[in-house]
């Protein structure tokens, strides 16, 4: 699997110096949030700039408007049209959201037939609609497409690939792990983000909320998957000082890595061994 950092766990810092940190920890590439810094400047050569740093693995089209991108139809497109002159796989986005009123943008999403080939410029870039938390004392989701059986048939029936996101899940609902097997099975999962919940909190810190994250890795580890999961946190959730951060970003890249690795046949058998040895005693 690919083990990437989004930028939004370190928005409080200097783009470059987020890649940085990034690629000094170790995480094979990172999700590129595109924020406030990307207003008014050349959007590819910013790009660039920080490929040289650090592999981009996939563009997380806006969240907020910012200037110059347009609303949330106009921005997808562009970050897609980015992607793809940068040579940048995969583009996320969120789905229109009911309480927000989004109503062209819901009747736009409906109108596309096939996301990959009228969006995707011919199979070039991947498009992604990301699964959205449920929030507030009435566990209310303010998003369209909140029931999973539902995102599944209508990313099937678009055309449109899935980033299944922990936080968002669990927010609404602590054992996902039948959900996320639902939406595995539709095989249209290419980017998971990953981070805790707990507390009415997204993006904490794994083992600082109630999810059974270690339990959804070894099941993922168990599938075929060899796509990319994205820490995604909370900035509040890391350390002040930078060479404090550098070390949680690389305790972090540990356990995912041994979390996700297969295990040899000789490691398996000494698994299995141990284990036997042990229950004899």
């Amino acid at each position: 699997m690919i083990l990437s950092l989004s930028s939004g766990s370190l928005f409080t810092l200097p783009l470059q110096r987020v890649f940085e940190l990034a690629a000094e920890s170790g995480y094979d590439g990172l999700e590129l949030i595109i924020n406030q810094d990307f207003q008014r400047v050349n959007a590819a050569k910013l790009v660039r700039s920080l490929q040289e740093i650090a592999t981009i693995h996939s563009i997380h089209a806006p969240f907020m408007e910012l200037d110059g991108w347009g609303g949330p139809i106009d921005s997808l497109k562009r970050s897609i049209e980015l992607a793809a002159e940068c040579d940048i796989p995969l583009v996320n986005f969120h789905p229109p959201s009911w309480m927000g009123l989004e109503v062209g943008f819901w009747r736009w999403l409906y109108s596309i037939h096939d996301y990959q080939n009228e969006l995707g410029l011919g199979g070039k870039v991947a498009v992604a609609m990301e699964n959205m938390p449920w929030v507030g004392k009435w566990k209310i989701n303010p998003n369209i497409l909140s029931n999973m059986q539902r995102m599944v048939d209508f990313i099937r029936d678009h055309n449109l690939y899935m980033t299944f996101d922990c936080t968002h899940i669990g927010s609404g609902k602590t054992d996902f792990i039948n959900d996320f097997f639902l939406c595995y099975d539709s095989d249209r999962i290419l980017n998971i983000h990953f981070s805790d919940y707990g507390h009415g909190r997204e993006h904490l810190l794994p083992g600082h909320g109630i999810l059974p994250l270690t339990r959804f890795l070894n099941h993922l580890r168990s599938t075929e998957y060899q796509s990319t999961v994205t820490l995604e946190l909370d900035p509040r959730e890391l350390p002040k000082a930078e060479h404090n951060i550098l070390e949680s970003l690389k305790d972090i890249l540990s356990f995912l890595r041994k979390e996700t690795t297969l295990q040899t046949d000789s490691q398996r058998q000494y698994t299995q061994e141990t284990i036997q040895i042990t229950s004899n005693q």
